[in-house]
């Protein structure tokens, strides 16, 4: 491994070091706690709309359980403690998708303000007295629309509208006329439909939490799916058992004389009393109470049970029992029901079937993906503890400071968990910045400070020059540099050797510890001393882009700039030192005799 600098003179470095590392430090703390904060606020929230569609999925049906059988007066009344309960809790689960709702569209409207600001210059936006002139409105308009989530926003706006209700509480009890059993299918089918937004949210942002929370409490999470499955169904066949025993009213309605005052003792109202007489014709026709072996005047299908047993009025009752049918019905996929032949009884059956199946498919499926992940993470942590004795030994062999080691190990687990294939041979790899930078300090202090050029440097310098070096690893038998080429780098052998000589053969060798490349300091000393004050202010050298690399076309124009930069500093120089020199110009070349080409031998070096 080793450390490798970009080619700047050392002199530049020692100048621009505290501006360069504040400047530095700032930008990059900045940007570590604004991706930490948009992680967390991202987890936070995906959380949160997980948590709301379950409840609001747990809540909605209780809407279906407001209407109830008064068997007494034949009619159909609502539970109005449920239906004020029902509604509070619903409004309060609305709260967190309209909240949802009006993040999304705040932040699309922000990021189309930047877009249409982001050529005007700061005191253009100072002096502007709106958010936009009148013309950007049409341009700004344009951009919201391609910058608006509209798929999620949708989603969104389904998931929070009040289907329920609308439908049950208001539209159910208003639904007379000849016509009132067809709106009802309708109003079925929005009722059913309404759960597919939020089964789509829970689905996919449950995926976007696979990587955050544990494997046990996924587990958990989808075994309530099935329960909460189970709830639903329950709720809808207790629904759909009201309306089929309405449906029976209807059609005896429609063999009575009085058709019309028939029908209007369908509902509860007020001081609602059902006639004697239709008493006895509802009895007669929709009736349950017959002999053994003796059909049925009007054929229940499977809403016979809820009937028979009686579970239209006490609320614990209806849903406890309601959920025991749908749990026992969606377990056997259905195969147990004894269906009519009417025909969206047997759909819904149908549904139960094909629901049953495919929860039942997704449950194996997470299950065998359980096992998987457990057998991966058992494999992880056996990998981990291979080589964290390594990994402490290694740092015990460099002199890691304990509290040091302390803090690098509680990064390297959790990146290895998150990143399997990891590379430890670097350390560098796995570390955040802030690691890495202490890591560079006690690596590199040590080594610098043997070097004859540096031993009076004052530890801020060499920790600046610390603070510049890259990770680099080089392989056994890698050349680092060929013989004739210019030296643009120093390197700080960390570990493994280094052997050096012509091509002909190695005829020494550096070790871990050493450093290869020193003449780069002794030319940065000797241009230092060139000159060495101009009213009191120590001057960078003219000759800083004396090493030179591979240049690409960024590079290359850099580089005219500062030599421009450079040229008039040189006559600056020139008349301060007069007669004393023939000339002073900016060189970006540096001719080294006195050395030979490195040839590595497997090991790491910190290069600057």
């Amino acid at each position: 491994m080793s450390l490798q600098r970009p080619v700047d003179h050392l002199t530049k470095i020692i100048s621009d070091t505290p501006g360069k590392l504040a400047r530095c430090l700032s930008s990059k703390v900045r940007e570590f706690l604004k991706k930490k904060w948009e992680r967390t606020h991202l987890s936070f929230w995906n959380k949160m709309v997980v948590i709301s569609c379950v409840i609001a999925i747990s809540l909605d049906p209780l809407f279906l359980y407001i209407p109830f059988i008064d068997e007494e007066k034949k009619c159909l009344g609502m539970d109005k403690k449920l239906r004020n309960v029902a509604l509070i809790l619903r409004s309060l689960t609305d709260i967190t998708f309209l909240v949802r709702i009006g993040y999304q569209i705040y932040e699309d409207i922000n990021k189309a303000y930047k877009e249409i600001n982001k050529e005007k210059s700061e005191w253009e936006l100072d002096l502007q007295m709106t958010l936009m002139r009148r013309d950007e409105i049409v341009s700004f308009a344009a951009i919201l629309a391609t910058t608006l989530q509209w798929g999620s926003l949708l989603i969104d706006l389904l998931s929070v509208f009040p289907t329920p209700q609308v439908l049950v509480v208001k539209g159910f009890y208003q639904m007379r006329g000849q016509r009132f059993l067809e709106r009802r299918l309708v109003a079925n089918f929005f009722l059913l439909s309404q759960y597919l937004p939020r089964i789509y949210l829970i689905i996919s942002t449950s995926k976007e939490l696979t990587g955050i929370i544990g494997i046990h409490i996924k587990a958990l999470f989808n075994l309530f799916l099935y329960i909460l499955a189970s709830h639903v169904v329950g709720a809808f066949w207790y629904f759909f058992s009201i309306q089929r025993k309405t449906s029976c009213w209807y059609w005896a309605c429609k063999k009575y004389n009085d058709h019309e005052g028939c029908m209007s003792t369908f509902y509860c109202d007020g001081d609602h009393n059902t006639s004697t007489a239709n008493l006895t014709f509802f009895n007669e026709f929709c009736g349950i109470d017959v002999p053994d072996n003796t059909k049925l005047p009007f054929d229940y299908g499977i809403f016979l049970d809820s009937f028979k047993l009686g579970n239209m009025g006490h609320f614990p009752t209806k849903l406890c029992y309601s959920f025991w049918w749908g749990l026992k019905n969606l377990s056997n996929f259905g195969t147990s029901l004894t269906t009519s032949n009417y025909v969206w009884e047997n759909l819904f059956a149908i549904l139960i079937s094909i629901t049953g199946m495919l929860l039942f498919v997704y449950l194996i499926g997470n299950v065998q993906t359980y096992i998987h992940m457990k057998t991966k993470s058992d494999e992880l942590r056996q990998k981990i503890k291979l080589k964290e004795s390594d990994i402490e030994a290694w740092m015990a062999k460099k002199g890691i400071p304990d509290d040091m080691k302390k803090e690098i190990m509680s990064n390297i687990i959790p990146k290895l968990e998150e990143l399997k294939d990891a590379d430890l041979q670097n350390l560098f790899n796995v570390l955040p910045w802030y690691m890495q930078k202490s890591l560079k300090h006690v690596l590199g202090l040590n080594i610098l400070s043997q070097v004859e050029l540096l031993k009076e440097t004052d530890d801020k310098v060499l920790k600046a020059m610390c603070d510049d070096l890259t990770p680099v690893t080089y392989g056994k038998d890698k050349i680092i540099i060929r013989e004739g080429d210019r030296i643009d780098r120093m390197l700080l052998i960390i570990d493994g050797t280094v052997s050096f000589g012509p091509d002909s053969g190695a005829t020494k060798q550096l070790e871990k510890g050493l450093v290869y490349g020193e003449e780069l300091l002794k030319w940065a000393s000797r241009n230092q001393h060139t000159f060495n004050e101009f009213e009191g202010k120590k001057l960078v050298s003219a000759a800083k882009e004396g090493l030179k690399l591979d240049e690409s076309e960024d590079e290359a124009k850099k580089k005219e700039e500062l030599k421009e930069k450079f040229e008039g500093l040189c006559k600056v120089v020139k008349d301060v030192l007069g007669d004393r020199v023939e000339k002073v110009v900016v060189s970006d070349r540096l001719t080294v005799l006195d050395y030979q080409h490195g040839k590595n031998h497997e090991g790491s070096s910190l290069e600057g």
